[in-house]
């Protein structure tokens, strides 16, 4: 790889660290390619981006970002995954990770904090965007619907009285 190319990829990997919520950082130790592209496969579902990073370029992207306090974590084969929703990087790796010994979490960030292997985990369990955004709109629906099965309850009763005094006349 001759300096031109270099220097992209720097730029690249600073735009993607700057446009992300959350990073990840994992080593990955012995994955086949068929279990790198599973990853990958399941990352771009959940909207995120996963990178195998040579660490040099990823401590030098890293520098004027949010995420330079993570330059540290960027020792032996390192990958990463960036994601804008904060939830959903986390997961996938988490997931991945307790199902594949050979991917470790070492650590990540969320925005400026910098975040441990507990942390990380800790954060995979919350619910996603997605997520929150369809509870909070049940909830917003719920009162609604509870007022209209109220309203209509009188209704329904009344007819069945009716059907009830039609019976008894026949």
């Amino acid at each position: 790889m001759n300096r031109a190319q270099k220097a992209d990829l720097v730029d690249s990997l600073r735009r993607t660290f700057e446009a992300s919520e959350v990073v990840v950082i994992t080593h990955q130790t012995g994955l086949t390619v068929a279990e790198v592209e599973n990853l990958r496969s399941k990352v771009r579902k959940a909207g995120a981006g996963y990178k195998v990073t040579k660490n040099r370029l990823a401590r030098l992207a890293l520098q004027g970002t949010r995420y330079e306090n993570l330059s540290d974590n960027f020792t032996g084969p390192t990958s990463v995954t960036t994601s804008v929703d904060p939830v959903a990087a986390a997961k996938v790796i988490v997931e991945f990770a307790n199902s594949n010994d050979k991917l470790t979490i070492i650590g990540g960030g969320l925005g400026e904090r910098a975040l441990s292997p507990d942390e990380v985990k800790a954060l995979a369990k919350t619910p996603s965007l997605d997520e929150s955004r369809a509870k909070l709109v049940g909830l917003l629906q719920a009162p609604a619907s509870r007022i209209v099965g109220v309203l209509v309850a009188p209704a329904g009763g009344v007819a069945r009285v009716l059907a009830a005094r039609g019976e008894q006349a026949e």
